[in-house]
């Protein structure tokens, strides 16, 4: 018996990294998941090793910043399943990320960087609440990041954004038996961050750190699934930093 047997949860960006740590972990606690990533092909893969495995999961394409996209992902997941439980925001521009200063960045690119990580996590909010509703009782986590705190351009804005949209979401969906926390992560080693940040960098961070190690994908597995469970039933709004000691506030 797995704590979220018979449970539903909507994982996006899960096709690789921590949203696939995400997925990996709810279907080994029982819960049947969808593997929502614009990349499919990746995204088929960890379905059928979770399938494989003994899990039940399927993999849905979509576009968190195109609504169409984020409410056909909402009535597919809910027609198959029969309901939606869990929706996991983890969805994001980062390791194709382009570094840049707020006041230079191209226009169109910015826009499209905050439309999948900041609205992006709004949109499938608004696409799975009306079936979440139904379920009385669910639960929503968004990815956020200690960049929210820190100097990192148009990537730390939108997280500091993700941070406001995760308590005024609590407010306006508590009544509904609908709890929304975020995950705050300090430097995680997968291959976006690599990809994205020179290792000088991540070489002073990590020095930086109370815990003086990257973290990984699974350092924050345990944070996900307490915030989903019935053991989290009184706590929403709030914001995690599961960071090794980067930010303390």
């Amino acid at each position: 018996m797995g704590r979220f047997d018979e449970k539903v949860a909507i994982v996006t960006g899960a096709a690789q990294g921590i949203g696939e740590a995400y997925a990996r972990a709810l279907a080994r606690e029982g819960a049947g998941v969808v593997v929502a990533d614009l990349n499919t092909d990746l995204g088929e893969q960890v379905a059928k090793q979770i399938t494989a495995e003994g899990g039940t999961a399927v993999c849905t394409r979509v576009d968190v910043s195109d609504p169409g996209s984020a409410t056909a992902l909402a009535e597919s997941t809910a027609d198959r399943f029969g309901g939606i439980d869990f929706l996991v925001n983890n969805a994001a521009i980062y390791g194709d990320m382009k570094l840049n200063l707020l006041l230079k960045v191209d226009w169109d690119y910015y826009k499209r960087f905050m439309g999948v990580n900041f609205d992006g996590a709004l949109l499938c909010t608004r696409a799975v609440v009306p079936h979440m509703k139904k379920r009385g009782g669910s639960a929503i986590v968004n990815q956020s990041s200690t960049a929210a705190w820190t100097y990192s351009s148009f990537y730390g804005l939108a997280k500091a954004g993700i941070n406001g949209l995760t308590q005024q979401l609590a407010t306006e969906l508590g009544w509904s038996g609908i709890r929304v926390n975020a995950i705050a992560p300090g430097p995680i080693d997968t291959e976006a961050t690599r990809a994205v940040t020179p290792p000088e960098i991540v070489k002073e961070m990590v020095g930086r750190l109370p815990i003086s190690r990257m973290g990984t994908p699974a350092d924050l597995v345990g944070m996900c699934l307490f915030l989903l469970s019935e053991e989290a039933g009184w706590i929403t709004g709030q914001i995690f930093n599961v960071d090794g000691g980067q930010v303390l506030r």
